[in-house]
């Protein structure tokens, strides 16, 4: 039996902060909480281990390419406090697509202790539109039912990307919704109509917030304003690149659970340079991944500067944690984890006062960090 372990600092509960001892197996066991005076700003901060649900590749690898690389992506990530994560796709051909989903399989039935777990698919493509594919190839296809069932019996998705003008995807939404995917508008040109239409067949969130869609003009609003009006739920990529800080806040204002996404690509823990992004090659330079036409193509970001960047753009630190950690996992509906509290899986971060990430615990399992 796994011995118990214990962390103390000013800890961030479901009750808020708290100042005391967290103690732990793979699960949380019980919280000791201090009363006596002072706010504990020289302690170090526990917090929820960092869930990602959109991760293309790091280190070197990306999820298309299949076989164990998924593996590798899920340790590096678990370096900067990812504990959670969602393996997502490029557009591609539809044998890479596969193949790529098996690779994810093979990892998920032999994780690893001390990699971040993978709990299933992000699809993002190849169910999007031609005309908005941002850095994704043009290898477009229309969803069908079917072919949906396909891949999800290869690994499972929880997420799943459509253009909804597209074909019959609006009208695919609840069929998809019942299979237990979340249905997320994204890479776009449809109208704003387009975008209440599809919510209201089902779809749940927007994938990664202003990129890859019509965006907010007020004479003709497309998707990303229809997020702004009705959305609960929309993923967004605070590299401070993607998304302007200023339309970060406005993001936060309208969308109650706005959460954080890398969209990392394999680019991610490795020195400037040229790497695949599926079937492109993209440039990373001083922290920018691009492809050659110098379009934005995914990000190098990883979840603790993504938790760093939106306290810098103005979020307190508890609001901060919960759209790197709390919202996504009441998004996928996983109960066991996005909070610090008793029966919980054991995945924690611990940070110094200047939030530079010291420790990852995952299930109880001590990772090193970068």
């Amino acid at each position: 039996m796994t011995a118990t372990r214990s962390l103390y600092g000013r800890i961030l509960t479901p009750l808020g902060w708290r100042r005391g001892h967290v103690h732990f197996d793979q699960q949380l066991r019980t919280l000791d909480v201090e009363d006596h005076a002072g706010d504990g700003s020289d302690l170090p901060i526990i917090l929820p281990g960092f869930i990602d649900l959109h991760v293309h590749g790091a280190a070197g690898v990306d999820l298309m390419q299949g076989g164990d690389v998924a593996r590798r992506i899920a340790h590096t990530h678990a370096r900067y406090g990812t504990t959670t994560l969602l393996g997502t796709t490029m557009t591609a051909e539809y044998a890479e697509i596969e193949n790529a989903l098996r690779g994810v399989a093979q990892v998920m039935a032999a994780p690893d202790a001390d990699a971040a777990q993978i709990i299933g698919v992000h699809l993002e493509g190849p169910f999007i539109s031609p005309q908005r594919l941002g850095a994704q190839p043009p290898r477009t296809l229309e969803a069908t039912l079917e072919s949906v069932q396909h891949l999800h019996a290869l690994a499972p998705i929880k997420v799943l990307t459509i253009a909804p003008e597209i074909g019959q995807h609006t009208a695919l939404i609840p069929a998809l919704a019942a299979m237990g995917i979340r249905v997320q508008i994204g890479h776009s040109a449809g109208s704003y109509d387009d975008a209440v239409a599809a919510l209201q067949a089902g779809a749940v969130g927007f994938t990664h917030l202003f990129n890859g869609m019509t965006g907010v003009d007020h004479y003709k609003p497309g998707i990303a304003a229809a997020a702004l009006a009705h959305a609960e739920y929309a993923e967004l990529i605070p590299d401070l690149q993607h998304v302007h800080r200023g339309a970060i806040r406005m993001a936060v204002r309208a969308i109650p659970r706005l959460y954080a996404v890398t969209d990392a690509t394999a680019a991610t823990g490795m020195p400037d340079g040229e790497y695949a992004l599926g079937e492109q090659r993209v440039h990373k330079c001083m922290g920018c991944v691009r492809l050659s036409t110098g379009s934005l193509a995914g990000s190098a970001l990883t979840m603790d500067q993504a938790l760093r960047n939106l306290v810098d753009v103005g979020l307190e630190l508890a609001d901060a944690s919960q759209r790197v950690s709390t919202i996504q996992a009441d998004y996928l509906g996983l109960e066991d984890r996005g909070r610090i509290a008793p029966g919980l899986r054991a995945d924690m971060v611990v940070l110094d006062p200047q939030l530079k990430l010291q420790q990852v615990w995952i299930a109880g399992n001590p990772i090193d960090p970068s």
